[in-house]
């Protein structure tokens, strides 16, 4: 069975590999942090920014919107809670971290 088979024997190889020029690769490593600072970053920073902003500029009457999807207009607002009050006589307290969004005034009208 072995006359069927033939051996195989090593070529002469590809030829080694040469090393690649390091400034090229600092350049790609620094695009890639580009990349991520300008599209990924960047952004988020700037979405924090804007929902401190809103947070501490809320006031007694605005009408709002919980991460949760509670509707309900500001009673009381202290530190790092809020009294929300979401129908006639019921008030509920949640962190100020919770308000998603401030709505238009007269959104609310039934409260």
């Amino acid at each position: 069975m072995r006359y069927l088979i033939s051996d195989a024997y090593a070529a002469g190889g590809a030829p080694a590999p040469q090393g690649s020029d390091p400034i090229v690769t600092i350049v790609i490593f620094g695009a890639i942090i580009a990349f991520f600072w300008f599209f990924l970053i960047r952004p988020q920073q700037k979405r924090q920014k804007e929902h401190q902003k809103m947070l501490t500029a809320l006031n007694k009457g605005d009408e709002v919107v919980t991460n949760g999807g509670v509707l309900g207009r500001v009673k009381d607002v202290g530190d790092h809670f809020l009294t929300l009050e979401i129908a006639q006589g019921v008030e509920i307290r949640v962190q100020k971290q919770a308000v998603s969004a401030v709505l238009p005034k007269g959104t609310l009208k039934n409260l």
